[in-house]
């Protein structure tokens, strides 16, 4: 007989290990790597490998211990502020992905509007259309951007056929060809929590707003857009952190002019072996970009608790 008692606990127990599970999983897959990488910005540059010192020996002991520390240093985080390269990495950064995200916004947010309003049989159709391109490898995808996007691409063919141009303009390596190619590949990451979040709005609040004489745009405005911050929010968030930190479309779509800041951490890494400078452009980054997330949940919980 299992006695009623211990019931409870092991039902408090049970939900202990359900909360826990993905703090262990955070601080395994994100707390852990954070933290070598931070160690590796206060290191300075060697011709060794790893090629960066000093190296933990834990052989040596204590002594061995308190060398290491003593050899950590935040000069690489001094150069960041120092040299005006990293400045203009980050700015450009932020730069491409808040506009980047506005444009995805403006986008997304008819078309999932579009797709819950649609009969339910269609909706899984759509839902479908919208995940396709994930079928396709993103590197493929990126490729064929640059031949549509190319001097004598498809892109101005199209323009000189229908006599939008008389000369066909230049795309590759400019910031449009960069805005394309990340509207074109994050625009399912806003779309969908947009559509998820509208797809369960009440529709009876809109036939109230109807019935007491309110317009459909002020009904628009005023009860399903406030309902579907939470899919903004997410959608926001699910492509701005990710396009700050973009490598691949503005390394092969845009310039060399002003690299945004994951060419400037792949040339640091790859190119002048200096893995402490990357280490510390790294770190700044995710503090650049954890930092309001926290302080947005801690206000929305503080919200919530109010209410």
């Amino acid at each position: 007989m299992i006695d009623p008692k211990s019931r409870p606990a092991q039902s408090s127990l049970a939900k202990k290990l359900v909360v826990a599970l993905p703090y262990a999983w955070l601080a395994v897959f994100f707390l852990v790597p954070f933290l070598i990488v931070l160690k590796i910005s206060l290191s300075q540059s060697a011709i060794a490998l790893p090629p960066y010192a000093p190296v933990l020996d834990l052989n040596a002991g204590w002594r061995g211990i308190a060398q290491f520390f003593a050899g950590l240093s935040f000069d690489n985080y001094r150069l960041l502020g120092s040299d005006p390269l990293y400045l203009l990495s980050y700015v450009k950064s932020l730069q491409i992905a808040a506009f980047s995200t506005l444009l995805l916004l403006a986008i997304g947010y008819p078309i999932a509007y579009g797709m819950a309003r649609m009969p339910r049989r269609l909706q899984a159709l759509l839902t479908v259309l919208v995940v396709l391109p994930f079928w396709t490898s993103f590197l493929i995808r990126i490729y064929a951007w640059m031949n549509i996007l190319q001097r004598d691409g498809l892109l101005n063919k199209a323009l000189l056929a229908l006599h939008v141009v008389r000369e066909p303009p230049v795309w590759l390596a400019t910031d449009t060809a960069i805005y394309i190619g990340i509207v074109y590949s994050y625009l399912p990451f806003m779309v969908l929590p947009l559509y998820a979040v509208l797809e369960k709005l009440d529709q009876s609040l809109l036939e109230a707003a109807a019935d007491l004489g309110c317009p459909r745009w002020k009904a628009f405005w005023q009860v399903t857009l406030p309902l579907s911050s939470p899919g903004i929010v997410a959608g926001v968030l699910l492509c701005f952190i990710p396009i700050v930190g973009e490598f691949v479309i503005p390394d092969l779509l845009g310039g060399s002019r002003a690299p945004m800041i994951g060419q400037t951490i792949w040339t640091e890494f790859f190119a002048n072996k200096d893995w402490p400078a990357a280490a510390a452009v790294a770190v700044v980054l995710v503090c650049l970009l954890v930092t309001p997330i926290v302080l947005f949940q801690h206000q929305a919980m503080r919200s919530s608790e109010q209410s």
